[in-house]
């Protein structure tokens, strides 16, 4: 045998072992891929069946949103006659002003009873 058969098999056994090696990292990288999905299935299941339980309220709360967005209309133009009665005035903002005062009057602390102050 010459050389070159000799080299050729070699070269051959290199490339099938190289293939075989390559067969066997994808092979053990598509398990982990097909391990994952199973997972995310499972999730994927789990929120399935927790919509079903939801399904039913949307009428609902798709209803109560239909009203609330009648309703706005009516609400901006309240607040805009609230915002228009208080606008603000710089000279009665700087005018002096006495001290706030509670509405009651004094009050009396009950924290010096806990703490034996008579």
């Amino acid at each position: 045998m010459t050389l070159l058969v000799v080299l050729t098999v070699v070269d051959i056994a290199l490339l099938i072992a190289g293939l075989a090696v390559y067969l066997f990292v994808v092979g053990t990288q598509l398990t982990r891929v097909a391990e994952l999905l199973e997972e995310c299935n499972e999730t994927v299941q789990g929120i399935a069946a927790d919509g079903q339980a939801v399904e039913p309220g949307l009428e609902h709360i798709n209803r109560t949103g239909g009203v609330v967005a009648g309703a706005l209309p009516l609400l901006y133009g309240m607040a805009e006659g609230i915002v228009t009665g208080a606008t603000f005035d710089p000279a009665v903002a700087h005018a002096e002003r006495p001290p706030a005062a509670p509405a009651s009057g004094r009050r009396r602390s009950r924290l010096h009873e806990g703490v034996g102050y008579a």
